[in-house]
């Protein structure tokens, strides 16, 4: 009996230990969420002056670019606090609950521990630590972006602004337009090369159209080649040869004698040494000294023709894809006022961060269809299909998709059908595309049966690429039920 009281006591006093610890800890991390609330709007009003402002000075967008990333983690960070007390109450809801299955443990991991109060403070604590001595170290940048001309541009809502420009590559693009406009001399004849380095669909190809649209660049050069893989087929290069007499037939004015040109190589495959020795020879040959080149490709072999450091193009970070994907999906709807579709949005983020154009098909999908059980259903079809392969295969069935190999994605509405991801390709802007798209054949009930091409995404910023998907929708044979078999000393009863 004396035991079970001094169990029962010690039971008790530790209960009411934690219960006096989460009262008084409770007040301090809800006034944590506040600061932090209160640094990221001063974060992101510095970063929308510094969007809107016509930087050259590449030190300010090293540290804006800071502020940027500070300011991605904080809201990273501030979301997840947010819908962890929601967590527990979806768990219950018999919609979201199959969506999430793997718990709330799941949803958390890496950032919450059992006793989640001492870590959830000191999670916040360090993202608003972080972001508020970044934003006192930018008071000198605050006052130096008045000096920067704005740029003219409509008034958009945030969503339909980072829809439609380049999304996080401001200081890229700065050090590639830095590298075109240096014409500090060399002493030689050698043309400089500037290799920009990147997985697939990272946005090298969009970088450098931006870089082509830009004033300064264009004003820079007399003329701009852009080379893409069919131009090195039999190592024919009648683009370049051609584009050199039209130069010499068009008798362009002495202003423009000492300009230089710009020739893009923008290429998928291998660009191996002899082409490329033929390709930098006759560039020497025909044009002027002052010209430059820009090679984009995936491997970092490319990196022994630069006569630069080689600029690396990296995936967006999860707390960037986060920002950019609740800003698409959510569009003009607050996100604070539905936390349940903020919770199906953070894990769908997480399945699709590395590929932008997936993040933003999912996302303008999410946001045209806005019911909870849509948004679950897509998150449950996703995961379903990477753990499916991932388990069997060992590897993300999107990274096939990017190599072009066959991929089982199935359909969502239609469990009887599979639709089969053949290969992938870029269209220009002027050429004709299909009119069905294939996000809404897996996600939706569009009928569509055998081999043909769907419309994957067509890009609202340059190069305003669209892309066409090769698929293949098929039956699959629905299985009956075995019937049981009721057996009497080996004798088949039915």
């Amino acid at each position: 009996m004396e035991i079970f009281v001094s169990a029962f006591l010690g039971e008790l006093a530790s209960r009411s230990i934690n219960f006096f610890i989460s009262k008084t800890s409770r007040p301090k991390v809800l006034d944590m969420e506040q600061r932090l609330q209160r640094a990221l709007l001063r974060a992101q009003i510095i970063i929308n002056e510094a969007a809107e402002r016509h930087i050259t000075n590449l030190a300010l967008l090293q540290q804006v670019d800071m502020l940027r990333d500070a300011m991605h983690h904080g809201c990273y960070i501030l979301d997840t606090f947010r819908y962890q007390s929601h967590s527990e109450v979806d768990a219950k809801d018999q919609v979201v609950s199959h969506s999430f299955s793997l718990s709330k443990v799941f949803f958390m991991k890496g950032i919450y521990s059992s006793n989640r109060n001492s870590p959830l403070l000191q999670h916040l604590e360090d993202a608003l630590e972080n972001l508020s001595s970044i934003i006192l170290d930018t008071k000198e940048l605050v006052v130096l972006l008045t000096s920067y001309p704005p740029m003219c541009r409509q008034p958009y809502s945030m969503h339909l602004f980072l829809g439609n420009c380049m999304f996080s590559r401001q200081i890229e693009t700065e050090h590639v337009v830095n590298f075109l406009l240096d014409t500090q001399p060399h002493g030689s004849e050698e043309l400089e090369v500037l290799p920009i380095v990147g997985p697939v669909k990272v946005g090298k190809s969009t970088l450098l159209a931006h870089v082509c649209k830009n004033e300064r660049v264009k004003d820079h050069f007399s003329k701009i080649i852009l080379l893409r893989d069919h131009d090195f087929t039999n190592n024919d290069l009648t683009i370049l040869r051609e584009g050199c007499a039209m130069k010499r037939q068009n008798c362009i004015s002495k202003s423009n004698n000492d300009k230089g040109w710009l020739v893009i190589v923008d290429i998928d495959g291998d660009l191996n040494e002899d082409v490329w020795d033929m390709l930098y020879s006759s560039c020497k040959q025909l044009m002027p000294s002052t010209s430059k080149i820009i090679i984009a490709n995936r491997s970092a072999k490319i990196t022994e023709f630069g006569t630069t450091r080689a600029l690396n193009l990296k995936y967006l970070s999860l707390e960037a894809s986060w920002y950019f994907f609740k800003t698409i999906a959510f569009g003009s709807v607050d996100p604070e006022m539905h936390p349940t579709f903020g919770l199906v949005a953070m894990e769908i983020t997480k399945l699709f961060s590395r590929r932008f154009i997936g993040m933003n098909i999912i996302a303008r999908l999410l946001r045209d269809n806005f019911d909870i059980r849509f948004w679950c259903k897509v998150l449950d079809f996703s995961r379903r299909l990477i753990q499916k392969y991932v388990s069997k295969f060992g590897v993300d069935p999107f990274d096939l998709i990017n190599q072009n190999k066959p991929v089982h994605l199935g359909r969502m509405a239609n469990p009887f059908e599979d639709l089969v991801f053949h290969c992938e390709y870029q269209r220009y802007s002027r050429e004709e595309v299909p009119k069905i798209r294939v996000q809404d054949v897996i996600y939706g009930s569009v009928k569509a049966l055998g081999k043909s091409e769907f419309l994957s995404w067509v890009s609202p910023i340059p190069p305003y690429y669209s892309y066409v998907a090769t698929c293949e929708v098929r039956k699959l044979k629905r299985r009956a039920a075995k019937r049981k078999r009721y057996t009497e000393n080996g004798i088949n009863l039915c």
